[in-house]
């Protein structure tokens, strides 16, 4: 796949248009009355403003991820979980940055349906038929949109995903058609594309510094240019961003001329913008309104539907890198990359529903949009930075980029700090449960693995070859199948040794101990053998990768298929009866649950993961579910995580009189 990524076409040019741009394309709806809010229109104003977004363009989009972070690619896959992928093996708190990402590009990502449905919506109030359109009106219509949007993606996206391309082609054409109609009736606009002008309004202009906050929201979506790298090509996005960074700035520089031209002096506080001002319609001629309006809602929602299927892949990539619990996952179509997790459809519809009626306007939005999503960018650069040193890329130039844009991002932290009494906190609320969610089930993982058993399979192996000889025990199966976490093919757990002798003796004619390895790479499907004793213990492994969904049921099925073609191993049953019939033996699943013992002497914290561990163990997905196991061929064992055994047990034994004598 990797080496198509370069290649350009026009249907994949297309394909780029629908997928990646609808958050970073519909920034242009609110962005300048974000900078303009409660503040005097002047030249210092609208010229520095719009130098920030044309050079934050240039920088932060066009160079660090255009140019520079999609050379990251993953076998052909980016994302931020991608790239944590290709370095994890470097260093281990690498982790910490790919979780904070992938946490704060799910929250802030909860807020883009609402206030990119809510900004288009809003242009209502600037078409004279509906301009007494109250707030509460435009909510409910936000909503509707928003409660179609969730339920359909149920059905997948394969057929209306088609359409996309061509709407969001006509949409950035619109963007520069609107903007050239106006970018002539202030040529000093013109002078915006002067770097002086930005850096004199952070300097100079009376708290300029803070409206980097509204100045970050018109690159918000350069993070979705990396993520969709596997669905686009290289190629695609790079000369398709050519035509879309064209035209916002056409229509930035549009709605700024025209600002200048007409409203010089005058100031727009949030009153007047909540009653419908907004440049992006302002620039539209009167009986165009309608027409500018329906094509800018279904951008929004093509930004929106762009948002979730991302957040479908990150849960997906977070839970095969044992960074989210286990949760089901459909597949509505045949399309690679289609995916429905109905437990994320419905954090985010809640997620959107809630920010909708707390906000209740776009306005209100911009206040609390951006924050968390700095916060994701700082974390792509300190994993791309290590991505390069991998690459043994010169050490001037990894200083340099981390000098650069450690410097921009902390710019934009700090200005967005601003926003977080005006509704950032919400952001950073929920980012922080879904960090901690990826932390605990990160930590608890480390916790269990320093006291897992492993010992060594040749010890037990002629037990094993008696137990299953030995009649006067009761078969259990004719094959026992158990997944094992043992990297080492010669090791097993001791919980395994423990269940087929000690616990109930589980006689079978074959047993079988499957491991799943996920791979650094996102698409990998392949297995090995190793018989170590024929037709009586074997050892299967499949490699799968990152993005690969464990279906060890159907997997397995098709392992033994091989096999039996390739005569390495006998599946007739061995009951007499069924022998001569020639029936194929039973297949009997064993899977081990954990649970945690009292029997535990865990310091404060790691008793506070554990606990927190086991309930979303419990409410999430069970293991048999999670590697796609048919219920019916599946027995679950339970036994106890004993992490830190209770060393000392203060017990004194009284001896009675009558014992003594």
């Amino acid at each position: 796949m990797s080496k198509n990524l370069n290649k350009v076409s026009a249907a994949g040019l297309l394909i780029a248009l629908g997928i990646i741009y609808g958050d970073i394309g519909t920034s242009p709806l609110y962005v300048l009355n974000a900078i303009i809010r409660d503040r005097i229109i002047s030249q210092e104003l609208i010229l520095g403003g719009l130098s920030c977004i044309i050079w934050t363009l240039t920088l932060q989009t066009t160079v660090k991820y255009v140019i520079l972070t999609l050379k990251a690619d993953n076998k052909g896959e980016g994302g931020i979980f991608s790239l944590y992928a290709l370095v994890r093996r470097q260093r281990k708190w690498l982790v910490f940055p790919a979780i904070i990402g992938g946490a704060s590009l799910l929250a802030d990502g909860m807020i883009t349906p609402p206030i990119s449905v809510t900004a288009a919506i809003e242009g209502l109030k600037q078409i004279q038929f509906f301009s007494d359109i109250g707030d509460s009106t435009i909510v409910y219509i936000v909503l509707a949109i928003l409660l179609v949007l969730f339920f359909a993606q149920q059905f997948g996206t394969a057929s209306i995903g088609k359409m996309f391309g061509p709407i969001m082609f006509t949409w950035f054409l619109m963007l520069a058609v609107l903007g050239s109609v106006h970018i002539f009736d202030d040529l000093y606009i013109f002078k915006a594309f002067n770097p002086f002008y930005a850096i004199k309004l952070l300097t100079l202009y009376p708290g300029g510094f803070w409206i980097l906050g509204a100045v970050f929201l018109c690159t918000t979506g350069a993070e979705a240019l990396y993520s969709d790298l596997g669905h686009c090509g290289r190629g695609n996005i790079r000369f398709s961003w050519i035509y879309v960074k064209s035209a916002l700035i056409i229509n930035y520089l549009g709605q700024g001329a025209w600002l200048l031209s007409n409203h010089s002096g005058k100031i727009f506080t949030k009153e007047i913008i909540d009653n419908g001002f907004n440049p992006f319609y302002g620039i539209m001629p009167e009986n165009f309104k309608i027409i500018g309006l329906v094509i800018a809602t279904v951008a929004a929602i093509i930004a929106s539907q762009a948002l979730i299927s991302g957040s479908f892949t990150l849960i997906s990539e977070s839970m095969r890198l044992n960074l989210w619990p286990k949760m089901k996952i459909n597949y509505p179509t045949e399309e690679r990359g289609q995916l429905f997790i109905p437990g994320i459809n419905t954090v985010l519809l809640i997620g959107c529903i809630g920010i909708t009626l707390y906000f209740r306007t776009s306005s209100n939005m911009e206040a609390a949009y951006g924050l968390a999503i700095t916060l994701c960018m700082l974390a792509t650069s300190m994993l791309f930075a290590n991505f390069l040193v991998s690459r043994r890329t010169s050490k001037p130039f990894i200083y340099l980029y981390l000098i650069v844009y450690l410097t921009i991002e902390l710019g934009f932290l700090f200005a967005n700090l601003n926003k977080f009494p005006h509704g950032g906190f919400v952001t950073l609320i929920v980012g922080g449960a879904l960090f901690s969610i990826m932390y605990v089930w990160f930590r608890a993982r480390k916790i269990k693995n320093r006291y897992v058993e492993f010992v060594r399979l040749e010890q037990y192996l002629p037990t094993i070859q008696e137990l299953s000889n030995d009649l006067t025990i009761p078969k259990y199966a004719t094959h026992l199948v158990y997944l094992t976490s043992a990297n080492n093919p010669k090791e097993i757990e001791h919980k395994i040794v423990y269940s087929i002798l000690n616990r109930k003796p589980k006689r079978a004619d074959i047993y079988w101990f499957v491991h799943v390895d996920t791979q650094d790479d996102p698409y990998t499907s392949e297995y090995t053998v190793e018989t170590i004793i024929p037709n009586e213990i074997i050892r299967v492994e499949f490699r799968l990768g990152f993005r690969m969904e464990p279906r060890i049921n159907l997997m397995f099925r098709k392992v033994v298929e091989d096999m039996v073609s390739n005569k390495e191993v006998n599946i007739t049953s061995r009951y007499e009866s069924l022998q001569r019939n020639n029936v194929v033996g039973d297949f009997q699943f064993i899977v081990m649950e954990k649970f945690l013992s009292q029997d535990n002497e865990l310091p404060f914290f790691e008793k506070i993961i554990m606990k927190l561990y086991f309930w979303l163990k419990r409410i999430s997905l069970s293991e048999e579910r999670g590697f796609g196991l048919e219920q019916s061929n599946v027995t679950v064992e339970k036994f106890p995580l004993i992490v830190a055994p209770v060393n000392k047990v203060k017990l004194n034994r009284i001896f009675s009189d009558e014992s003594e004598k």
